[in-house]
């Protein structure tokens, strides 16, 4: 029996359940800047922390099928999977880099500790229109530019096989 197919649908489902989980955290996002009242700030902070757990083991099935993918296919050798997980780790670490800290001034803007906080008390809550003036940051359009930019390259990647 021929596995890579199954492999490479593992991959695809990963992806798709990736990013559907992700989504709607990227619409959190956007959705916090057109309410800002705290308490709807803290209830989409809160969607998208599921969101994000949801997430992890959808990323570790893309992970897994696609790094069994390219050694079931012998990909190995080829430029383009090097590149696509080297457009990955760059999209994690500007994810992580730049949005994290981010998400923390949100969380503590609204009076909620962030996971990094540990054992510290909740932080005082911002006024109103500090508040909307964080939200009116341009970071959730710089990440879901990366990201998405990011994700149709390596779509792009796979599917095209440049090299």
């Amino acid at each position: 029996m021929n596995w890579y197919p199954w492999i490479v649908a593992a991959h695809v489902i990963g992806a798709f359940g990736f990013v559907l989980a992700h989504g709607a955290s990227v619409i959190a996002a956007f959705r916090m800047r057109s309410d800002p009242r705290p308490e709807n700030v803290t209830a989409l902070i809160g969607l998208s922390g599921a969101s994000i757990a949801v997430m992890y083991p959808f990323l570790l099935l893309l992970l897994i099928g696609g790094i069994t993918a390219g050694f079931v296919g012998g990909w190995w050798d080829q430029l383009w999977i090097w590149v696509s997980i080297g457009i990955l780790v760059l999209i994690f670490g500007a994810m992580y880099g730049f949005g994290t800290p981010y998400y923390i001034r949100v969380r503590h803007a609204v009076g909620l500790s962030a996971p990094q906080d540990k054992d510290a008390p909740p932080p005082e809550a911002v006024s109103a229109d500090e508040l909307a003036a964080l939200l009116r940051s341009p970071m959730p359009e710089i990440l879901a530019l990366v990201g998405g930019l990011g994700l149709a390259t390596i779509v792009w990647l796979m599917v095209v096989k440049p090299w």
